[in-house]
């Protein structure tokens, strides 16, 4: 019976983000679960936490743009089988980190993202990581490192 609950969940949600998405920007099956939601129950982390950093993930890399609307808080709860309040927490918490906004009556919807809100919370963890030891010569690395740059 759980894995057929998992198996229809897991096909609403396919469903939901194929008419969403052009098809050549995303595989559901790729490893990795570029353009799904993935809950690990196992996962030490809450599951609003798991929801919220996977629809983050889906809005960064474009599966869900601009302006888009997400699903209810009912219709995404009830296609995961979890709670709506986990959702409606993890809508709250994306909000709040200025991901989403919402309009009362119509729903919530992925927010322009511009690089300065992602740079104002760069500046802190940077500030955080400062403040505890890290030099600047090793963030310095670190963002070479991912620019596919020189390292030193």
């Amino acid at each position: 019976m759980t894995f057929l609950l998992r198996l229809s969940t897991l096909s609403v949600l396919i469903q939901f983000i194929q008419l969403r998405c052009p098809a050549p920007l995303w595989d559901p099956w790729q490893k990795g679960g570029h353009g799904m939601l993935n809950l690990d129950y196992r996962d030490a982390r809450p599951i609003y936490e798991q929801v919220r950093d996977g629809l983050r993930r889906l809005m960064v890399t474009g599966v869900i743009r601009e302006g888009e609307k997400l699903p209810s808080v009912r219709a995404l709860a009830s296609s995961l089988a979890i709670n709506p309040n986990t959702i409606q927490r993890a809508y709250e918490s994306l909000e709040a980190e200025g991901y989403v906004y919402s309009i009362p009556g119509k729903g919530s919807f992925a927010a322009p993202r511009t690089g300065d809100s992602l740079l104002g919370h760069f500046d802190t963890v940077t500030a955080e990581l400062l403040y505890l030891g890290v030099t600047g010569e090793q963030l310095t690395a670190r963002v070479r490192a991912m620019e596919g740059g020189d390292s030193q």
